[in-house]
Order: C-alpha cells, then sequence, then structure tokens
C-alpha cells in the first residue's frame, strides 16, 4: 500500500513541476519580443507534440534569455509601482520631512509639527 502512495506522489510531484515549467516557457515565450511570430508558434507546436523534450531544449538553448527578459520585466514593474508610490505619497512625505527638519532645528516645536503632520496624512 504504501509503494503505490510514494509513486503517486511521485506523479502528482512531476505533474505539477511539469505545469509549472510549461506556464514559464510559454510566458517567457510570449514576453520575448526578439522572436518574431513564426518562432513562438514553432516552439508552441514542438511543446505539442514533444512536451517534456521541448520543455528541456527550450530551457537549455533559451535560458539565460528568460532570466534576462524576467529581469527586465521585475524592473520594469518595480519602477512602474515605485511611480505609483510617489505620486501617491509623494507631496504629504515631503512636507512632513520639511516639518521634521524645522522640528529638529527648533523652527517649530512638537505640537505644531504634529498639526502640520495631520493635515499633510489627511491630503
Amino acid at each position: 500500500m504504501t509503494h503505490g502512495f510514494i509513486w503517486d506522489l511521485f506523479a502528482i510531484f512531476f505533474f505539477v513541476m511539469y505545469f509549472m515549467l510549461l506556464f514559464y516557457v510559454l510566458s517567457d515565450l510570449f514576453r520575448d519580443h526578439t522572436l518574431n511570430g513564426w518562432g513562438k508558434t514553432a516552439w508552441i507546436i514542438a511543446l505539442i507534440i514533444f512536451p517534456y523534450l521541448t520543455i528541456l531544449v527550450y530551457i537549455i538553448a533559451r535560458g539565460k534569455g528568460m532570466q534576462e527578459r524576467a529581469m527586465a520585466q521585475a524592473k520594469q514593474y518595480q519602477a512602474a509601482q515605485d511611480e505609483y508610490i510617489k505620486s501617491v505619497a509623494g507631496g504629504s512625505a515631503a512636507e512632513i520631512e520639511k516639518a521634521h527638519q524645522l522640528l529638529a532645528s527648533g523652527a517649530i516645536n512638537q505640537q505644531e509639527f504634529d498639526a502640520i503632520k495631520a493635515k499633510a496624512l489627511a491630503s
């Protein structure tokens, strides 16, 4: 009974691993703007006919480019997220920083700083 259970676990593991690799290869394939439509079509047909072999060949042949494209996309997402955060919190963060400098220099007291901070966070 345990012998069949272990083989079932291996089968499930490789099945899940196959789908993860398949989706990773397909997402990389469509992320690559240097490969033309016919090349993408050839890779997809190969994935349908010889799925395991094609995934291995794709990773061996285009693995370095996969990493570069993934890193470029991650940088693009990070830049977009940073831009969004700056657009949302840009004004209030600058006002709070300026008020903190005034507090540190003694130009304003703690109550005035708290009022400026509350006003900046409210807007």
